[in-house]
């Protein structure tokens, strides 16, 4: 593995249920990982820090804002893509939060991969390695433009 183009700023998240999958996950892909800069919520950071020799800015966990903490450095640009790991057959007292998560990553335009199948496609894309450049949607405030003003004649 050659060292990237760019580090890719990377979110590493997983559910109770779902840790052990992406420490294997994340296990399998250490020789790519290590080459980016990671994040992750609570937990999932000291088990990937303590076990896998893995440095990651940890969050708080999921639970207590730090869904909410990488759904807000997603939309200040400072992200590039999410691995996160949910349960879809285990409620979560923090449901709407992993919702929010994952519309401000589709909102911002993020990749992200739900499981392990579409973590495996985007950890070996040549785009993570390249000199791919996400396109960010623009939602700056625009000029009011007379054209479309109701009463411009």
């Amino acid at each position: 593995m050659t060292a990237p183009h760019r580090p890719r700023h990377i979110a590493l998240v997983a559910h109770d249920s779902m840790k052990a999958s992406l420490l294997r996950w994340s296990d399998h892909n250490r020789s790519t990982l290590q080459h980016h800069v990671l994040y992750a919520t609570g937990t999932t950071g000291t088990m990937l820090e303590y076990e896998l020799g893995l440095p990651a800015h940890r969050f708080m966990s999921g639970p207590v804002g730090g869904d909410q903490q990488i759904g807000a450095r997603i939309a200040e640009g400072g992200l590039d893509v999410l691995v996160f790991f949910w349960d879809p057959l285990e409620a979560q007292p923090h449901d709407p939060d992993v919702r929010a998560l994952l519309r401000i990553g589709t909102v911002w335009n993020i990749p992200m991969a739900c499981n392990v199948a579409t973590a495996d496609m985007l950890i070996t894309s040549p785009l993570l390695n390249g000199d791919y450049e996400h396109r960010r949607p623009d939602f700056t405030p625009r000029e009011w433009d007379q054209t479309q003003s109701p009463t411009a004649g």
